[in-house]
């Protein structure tokens, strides 16, 4: 079993920043991907960027301009630097962690982006 835990989230003016982290624990050797992904109001789960333990990234269209992915192995921790924020990016945002079979979900912490 793997356990993910976020943590980061809250309320924030829109043009500001917020990082997320996520904290991986449990059967971590098996883990090689770990990613977020964001869910807004009322639409589904969307990609917004991965990243493999040797350092490979991968982004959804238009998510690198302003969101910055990195990771520390040591730390079995996944981050999102999340710039210049704005009202649409309102929304909960999971950890993934796909291994052969199953993906791996965080429960999620939510974003806001409010004046």
């Amino acid at each position: 079993q793997v356990q993910l835990m976020e943590s980061g989230g809250g309320l924030v003016q829109p043009g500001g920043s917020l990082r997320l982290s996520c904290a991986a624990s449990g059967r971590i050797f098996s883990i090689d991907t770990m990613g977020w992904y964001r869910q807004a109001p009322g639409k589904q789960r969307d990609l917004v960027a991965t990243m493999t333990r040797a350092g490979t990234t991968n982004y959804a269209d238009g998510m690198k301009e302003r969101f910055t992915i990195s990771r520390d192995n040591a730390k079995n921790t996944v981050y999102l630097q999340m710039n210049n924020l704005k009202p649409e990016d309102t929304a909960v945002y999971y950890c993934i962690a796909p291994i052969i079979g199953r993906n791996y979900w965080g429960r999620g912490t939510l974003v806001t982006v409010s004046s």
